[in-house]
């Protein structure tokens, strides 16, 4: 449920925005993109409100028309998320009403105020009355704020189911030997789970208590299947450490990190369901009405599509999908990283438009791979001479055989690759140049395991990622 109407107005101002604003709008805000969003509402609100407030000392039913002008934005936003429930209009309602009660009450406490005028005691009288109103009007603004709270303790619930959750089977993450280099700076191999990168459509984040999660596996299928959680979780639980990153991620980005994640294979679920030969995508949904298309195959060719229920050994995080939520190495997140899943029907591409392909973004979102240094940053003054650079690189589902570096344009200089622990995860490397005094510019690519150089070839990442060098300046001094 929704807890306010800014809150609806925000998110259908998400799922109506072109996907190369929003593109824009990661990139720029990062994390307080949806908080900077809100403000913007806020104060576009107070200012409407106060041109409201001055038309209705004359004209009270062009008042209540800016009013129901208002509340039909917000109801147009919410009926603009993919399943809007019913639940999900009640803060518009409300809104309206609280809206249309405070404004009769105040204007009628300041018409009194403005008739009986001048000084003298029936004056008093007036402003006593109209000050009894406002705070009349901030006692409702209150209690309008305390059902949103009592809404919100949904997610204190299911706070505590989690913290209470033990999963047979999922252990704590170990890390593997080798992975890391000692460089200082250099971005850690293991991501903890509070810093994991986060991007998704919500404002407000599902609370869903395991007992009340189900899935529903159906469509283009011999039989329909639905799992409780404990269905799920008594399955045998895989993990692995998987590397995921987001389609949003300019090159030498952070929206990457790497985490063991626990849960239950998709390719048994969907062989038990029986598909029909002709099905190539399944459409998935999230509690909050997000759908995504993965590409059927990756779901089934024997990498570790699963559906998680666990982080870095601990239930997942509210944040990251609490109870469960899928995860299928060498996709971007936007065509499988479904959080809060409970949706999965197996269809064809050429039946269905999801969330971001509606917004121009490609269909099937296979990675790309990408290469970042970490050590030094662009920009950095470093002492001429050696120059010891760092970082990462990935290519999910294929995996990554060496890491060259250039300087200056000239010839590529192989890395030192740390232990590379899987094809699914990052690895970090590092190379030491020498740089002479003055300004420098390094750049870094990748190589695959099939030989396939990464591109230098710059490319936005609308529709389907970027692509080109990572590239820092640095100046080197005596």
């Amino acid at each position: 449920m929704r807890e306010s109407p800014v809150v609806a107005v925000a998110e259908g101002v998400t799922a109506l925005t072109p996907g190369s604003v929003v593109k824009w709008a990661i990139n720029t805000f990062d994390r307080d993109d949806k908080k900077i969003l809100v403000a913007g509402i806020l104060v576009l609100l107070a200012i409407i409100f106060a041109l409201i407030g001055r038309v209705a000392r004359r004209h009270w039913w062009i008042a209540v028309g800016g009013y129901v002008v208002l509340a039909a934005v917000a109801f147009l936003a919410v009926a603009a998320k993919p399943t809007p429930a019913l639940i999900d209009y009640v803060p518009v309602v409300v809104g309206l009403l609280c809206w249309v009660i405070v404004l009769a009450v105040l204007a009628e406490g300041l018409r009194r105020w403005e008739v009986v005028g001048g000084p003298g005691p029936v004056s008093a009288h007036a402003r006593r009355q109209f000050l009894v109103s406002v705070g009349g009007a901030v006692a409702l603004a209150a209690a309008a704020g305390l059902v949103g709270r009592v809404a919100g303790s949904a997610r204190r619930r299911a706070e505590a189911s989690r913290r209470l959750l033990r999963i047979e089977g999922v252990t704590a993450p170990a890390v593997p030997d080798g992975v890391s280099l000692p460089v200082p700076g250099v971005t850690p191999w293991a991501t903890p789970s509070e810093p994991f990168y986060l991007i998704d459509t919500t404002f407000i984040k599902p609370t869903i208590e395991p007992a009340e999660w189900s899935i529903r596996i159906h469509g283009m299928v011999d039989r329909e299947i639905t799992l409780t959680y404990r269905d799920l979780v008594a399955r045998e639980i895989t993990q692995d450490w998987i590397t995921l990153n987001c389609v949003s991620n300019p090159v030498g980005g952070d929206l990457v990190g790497n985490a063991w994640w626990s849960g239950v294979r998709l390719a048994p679920l969907l062989a038990e369901a029986g598909l029909h030969p002709d099905a190539d995508a399944v459409l998935q949904t999230s509690d909050d009405g997000w759908t995504c298309g993965t590409p059927l195959a990756a779901l089934t060719d024997g990498r570790n599509a699963m559906l998680a229920v666990a982080m870095n050994g601990e239930p997942l995080p509210i944040e990251h999908g609490f109870p469960v939520r899928t995860i299928v190495p060498g996709l971007y997140g936007y065509v499988s990283a479904t959080k809060w899943v409970v949706d999965m029907e197996v269809t064809r591409f050429d039946r269905f438009t999801a969330y971001w392909t509606a917004k121009g973004w490609g269909e099937r979102g296979p990675v790309k791979i990408a290469s970042r240094i970490d050590v030094p940053r662009s920009g950095d003054e470093v002492p001429a001479g050696d120059l010891v650079c760092a970082g990462v690189a990935w290519f999910q589902h294929t995996g990554i055989s060496a890491v060259q570096v250039q300087v200056d344009g000239g010839a590529w200089q192989d890395a030192e690759l740390a232990q590379v622990a899987s094809a699914d995860t990052w690895v970090q490397w590092r190379r030491t140049v020498r740089v002479e005094e003055g300004e420098h510019q390094v750049r870094v690519r990748a190589v695959d395991r099939d030989g396939t150089v990464q591109t230098g070839v710059v490319a936005d990442v609308l529709p389907d990622g970027a692509t080109g060098w990572h590239t820092i300046d640095v100046t080197a001094q005596a």
